[in-house]
């Protein structure tokens, strides 16, 4: 019985170190008082809040003009931008082959159709649902002048009614939607000297 005391006793107390351990100080207006200090207390900047280390007195600095994060460089105006300007638009510089076209059909399908529709006449299903302003026609003459460069520019900034797709969609997946609507337009607009000669018996 005695040592059952004693251990309620023991049980007792070691619950009030612990609460007393856990701490930091008390009721008072004075500091604190900090058993061990931590690292609440280090020199270091804080976002939003105040320096005397510069003029401004802002902790959070703009990054010196001209600086480029790592990985973002984008010095190739064609690839990245569809050319050096919109008077020098340039050709599709990815390598055009099957696995770009099917890469290009996947990412047409899922951000062009809603508008535009599977065949990019512009009768996608925003039309069908009364969408005011009919998307543009990608088999129009227009359109069908327009260098590679400039419809990647227009998937990458919008024009007019059609929003940006600079952020959803990397350049290599816009390039390899230009690709395919060209295929798209030249399947729409081909003649019989588009198939080779030993595929045309093979026509109805």
């Amino acid at each position: 019985m005695k040592s059952q005391k004693i251990n309620a006793l023991a049980l007792v107390g070691l619950a009030l170190v612990s609460s007393l351990l856990g701490c930091r100080g008390q009721t008072t207006e004075k500091t604190p008082i900090w058993i061990k200090h931590g690292m609440e207390f280090q020199p270091k900047l804080l976002p939003y809040g105040r320096t005397d280390m510069f003029p401004d007195g802002r902790d959070m600095q703009h990054p010196p003009e001209g600086t480029v994060a790592v990985g973002l460089l984008k010095e190739d105006d064609l690839y990245y931008r569809g050319g050096e300007d919109t008077a020098h638009y340039g050709a599709n510089p990815l390598k055009i082959d099957a696995m770009l076209l099917e890469r290009g059909q996947e990412r047409f399908q899922i951000y062009c159709t809603p508008c535009h529709g599977r065949t990019g006449v512009g009768n996608g299903m925003v039309v069908a649902h009364g969408f005011p302003i009919p998307p543009t026609n990608l088999h129009d003459d227009r359109v069908l002048q327009m260098a590679d460069g400039q419809i990647f520019h227009t998937i990458s900034y919008g024009v007019r009614n059609m929003p940006s797709y600079g952020k959803q969609i990397p350049e290599e997946d816009r390039w390899a939607i230009v690709a395919y609507l060209r295929a798209l337009q030249r399947s729409t607009h081909a003649s019989i000297n588009d198939v080779p000669e030993s595929e045309r018996a093979n026509l109805k």
